[in-house]
């Protein structure tokens, strides 16, 4: 295999992991592929003895090749699931298209993965690393975590001018739990009181919470969060300190190098073999990896020991003392307890996701990163991996909801789908906010599945289960290029926008290819946008810029797009070539909510016009958002205010009557 792109997106961290696959024709073909991408395998060209095999191995992913032999595969499955839920390992069942009805039969046998043919080698790299990622999400070592720890905080009331603090606070600092304000502020360093004074200030411009980081005697470094009560005008502070994990209090850090999942797996099997209900709450921070990119594996590690200790005990205030918890794998965590219900589960998930919502403090910046969350129960018959699997899956949204056609079903079909034209497209209109003329529409993919229309959304969600990221956004490209060069004249002066990802632009030769394909298509660069989505997780900021910067210069515009949906925002405006700056729908949607909400919409608008960028604004909806945003200085806006995604004869009809 020679392509280094394949090579480095497998996850050997420096030496060959080993495989296991066990295949029951001659197919030299896969143990190739997965040598070339830096696994060392061990094949087993029959099921006998093959549980054996498996744990001597000591194979994080186990490949049974099912195709052409689905009842010996199914049988192979079932005989190596006990020794991969023994050992955390993940197991890839690769089945024939015509047998992709029995998935269902694979996954009750144990089977975690699946892959169906024909595939291509980029789909099986790929679906290799998506199983070791599930195996190292529960693989590792538990640990209980034990103690208590007493709030440190104080309140501020303006009406009486009086400052309150917590018996712990007050101890630590040797006043009583009423000193006066003078007490208070000796005990905030000289240097860090602009700090104070600037958290104040935007207190006192309608944000209603906030935080600052300083030094604090007896504690070294903290975070104060301040949250203001608009109907009191009192200051409530927590504070939350940000020294290093004591490793002696029960907790063992999974950056020294020491695996945790494992042991978790372990306290799970024994509760759940002494016939203990157990339940696991799984959270993962939103786009953490920016955070090495921005701010170095420094700056990350010790964000990710924070992280565990705000979850630890944000656990145990919901759990008392009798759970574990762990960082499992990357930026995920994991929190089991032994007799809790569904409730006390999704009253843990909850105080997590609160805890894991206040800012971090890397340096002297506040870092907001947020946290999703996912739950399970066990079920009679669950063993650990059972368990865990749930969680993750459903912490990947891969549980869809009722009468859904789940992500799995959808990414075996996916390749016939691109294949045979099922994959099409509509336009949303761009309109210039001060005149309401259609300046431009944003490309965006359909699926007409058996099942009724499909978004984008989960559309690329089934190629990212499938491996065909890079296939379906190269498709959704092409597509948009070759109708945009049809449109009638009525839409000859609008501009097409067009999605790229992360993955398209950490190829080397992407710029060179995308205008290959635009001048192919006919369709003018002057009159084309990139829209790069913030939330897209782009790793080498630099390359980025030089391939953007490719586009630019031939002509084309770039966007950055749902901005504000993550921290790595500022790192994006800072580093990228950009033209327009398109705000998420979220942020929109939130302008017409309180004035803390304005606030932040008016700092983005201005950040934006400050940087010569112009502005969209997406998911506008009602009359009175755009006002808003009009007022703030928004020049242009898409939603269903003016029109939902639209077919080209509609667009056209909409363009004409306006």
């Amino acid at each position: 295999m020679n392509d280094p792109a394949l090579t480095s997106a497998n996850p050997m961290t420096g030496r060959e992991r080993p495989l296991f696959l066990l295949s029951f024709r001659q197919r030299d073909e896969l143990a190739g592929l997965a040598a070339g991408a830096g696994w060392r395998v061990v094949a087993a060209r029959r099921a006998d003895g093959a549980e054996r095999r498996l744990l001597a191995s000591g194979a994080a992913v186990a490949v049974v090749d099912a195709r052409g032999a689905v009842e010996e595969g199914l049988a192979a499955v079932r005989a190596l699931a006990g020794a991969a839920a023994a050992t955390g390992s993940a197991l890839l069942a690769l089945v024939s298209r015509g047998d992709a009805a029995r998935l269902d039969a694979f996954y009750d046998a144990g089977a975690t993965h699946f892959l169906a043919s024909p595939m291509r080698e980029t789909e099986f790299v790929q679906a290799l690393r998506f199983a070791a990622r599930h195996a190292e999400r529960v693989s590792g070592e538990a640990i209980p975590l034990s103690g208590t720890g007493e709030t440190l905080g104080w309140r501020y009331d303006p009406a009486l001018a009086s400052i309150q603090v917590t018996p712990a606070l007050a101890a630590m600092l040797g006043l009583g739990e009423q000193p006066s304000l003078r007490a208070m502020l000796r005990r905030v360093e000289t240097a860090d009181r602009a700090a104070l004074r600037a958290a104040f200030a935007r207190l006192r411009d309608g944000l209603s919470a906030t935080a600052f980081a300083h030094e604090l005697s007896g504690a070294g470094r903290v975070v104060e969060h301040l949250q203001l009560d608009q109907r009191t005008g009192r200051v409530h502070a927590l504070i939350e300190r940000l020294g290093e994990v004591d490793a002696g209090a029960a907790v063992r850090d999974a950056l020294s190098g020491v695996n945790d999942g494992a042991g978790v797996r372990r306290w799970i099997e024994r509760r759940l073999s002494e016939g203990q209900p157990v339940g696991v709450v799984l959270a993962a921070l939103n786009r953490f990896e920016m955070i090495n990119t921005a701010y170095g594996r420094i700056a990350g590690d010790a964000l990710l020991r924070a992280a565990l200790a705000r979850l630890t005990e944000a656990a145990r205030e919901v759990l008392g003392r009798r759970f574990v918890a762990a960082r499992v794998a990357g930026a995920e965590f994991v929190a089991a307890a032994e007799g809790v219900t569904a409730e006390l589960l999704n009253a843990t998930a909850a105080r997590i996701e609160e805890a894991l919502a206040r800012p971090f403090v890397i340096g002297d910046e506040i870092v907001p990163l947020g946290a999703r969350t996912a739950t399970a129960a066990a079920e009679p018959g669950d063993g650990a991996a059972d368990l865990l699997r749930r969680a993750s899956d459903a912490l990947a949204g891969n549980d869809a909801p009722p009468g859904t056609v789940p992500v799995d079903a959808l990414a075996v079909d996916l390749r016939r789908a691109l294949d045979a034209g099922e994959i099409e497209l509509r336009f949303q209109p761009q309109v210039a906010v001060a005149t309401g003329i259609v300046a431009g529409a944003e490309a965006l993919a359909r699926w007409r599945h058996t099942s009724g229309e499909i978004g984008a959304e989960m559309l690329f969600a089934a190629a990212e289960r499938a491996g065909l990221e890079l296939a379906l956004s190269e498709h959704v490209q092409r597509l948009a290029l070759a109708e945009a060069a049809r449109w009638p004249a009525s839409l000859r002066d609008l501009r097409l926008s067009v999605n790229v990802t992360a993955a398209d632009v950490a190829r080397s030769n992407f710029a060179d290819l995308f205008l290959d394909w635009v001048d192919a298509s006919g369709f003018p660069r002057g009159r084309l946008t990139v829209e790069i989505t913030e939330g897209g997780l782009i790793g080498d900021l630099s390359e980025a810029a030089r391939l953007l910067a490719e586009l630019r210069t031939a002509g084309c515009r770039v966007a950055i797009d749902d901005f504000g949906t993550g921290y790595s925002s500022l790192a994006y405006l800072k580093a990228l070539p950009l033209d327009y700056l398109k705000i998420d729908r979220k942020l929109t949607q939130d302008i017409a909510g309180s004035a803390r909400d304005r606030v932040v919409v008016r700092g983005v608008i201005d950040m934006a016009r400050s940087l010569g960028l112009a502005v969209v604004a997406e998911g506008v909806e009602t009359r009175e958002q755009l006002e808003l945003l009009a007022k703030e200085g928004c020049q242009f806006y898409q939603g269903f205010l003016c029109a939902e995604p639209l077919t080209v004869d509609a667009l056209a009809m909409l363009v004409e009557g306006r």
